[in-house]
């Protein structure tokens, strides 16, 4: 019995299976409109230092892109664009706060894995809405888990505590000094 038809399909099968799906849903600029939409300027707000990102425990080369959303006469709040890692590819978040540091929306900019996209959910990403530096911000503890999206559930997390202690070492010093 030849079965050497078999051979090609299932190459394809596994060469299909492994395909990640790529999709952006939102860029930067739209993600300050959404979590700032009174705002009329966001100003750049420089880079990380590398023994601050070290004293958070951030990976080596860490570089979230750090947004001051402003209107004509006040600092309205902090938007923050960071990645992590999935399972096996980069998730790319941003994460709005207020002024005293508490996150005041998480969204989810590009989803790369094939599986768990699901943490753009509203429901999942509401739990971190509040959360300040102060709080545990942990997986089963206050965060709750999405069965099939364990990874990017706690890396995104992970990722949301490390931006919460920035605001408490560095931008809310800024908020102070004027």
């Amino acid at each position: 019995m030849r079965v050497r038809w078999l051979i090609p399909a299932a190459v394809t099968a596994v060469a299909c299976v492994q395909v990640a799906h790529a999709t952006q849903y939102l860029s930067i600029e739209q993600a300050q409109r959404a979590a700032f939409p009174q705002a009329t300027q966001f100003r750049a707000g420089g880079t990380v230092d590398a023994a601050v990102a070290a004293a958070l425990g951030a990976p080596a080369g860490w570089s979230p892109q750090v947004f001051e959303a402003r209107d004509a006469q006040q600092r309205l709040g902090w938007l923050i664009v960071d990645q992590a890692l999935g399972k096996n590819e980069l998730i790319t978040y941003a994460l709005a706060m207020d002024n005293d540091g508490k996150a005041t929306s998480l969204e989810v900019l590009d989803y790369r894995e094939a599986h768990g996209g699901e943490i753009r959910l509203a429901p999942w990403r509401k739990q971190f809405v509040g959360k300040s530096a102060a709080d545990p911000v942990e997986l089963g503890r206050d965060i709750k888990n999405i069965s099939g999206a364990t990874l990017s559930c706690r890396h995104v997390t992970e990722g949301v505590q490390r931006l919460l202690k920035l605001h408490a070492a560095v931008l809310k010093m800024r908020v102070d000094a004027r």
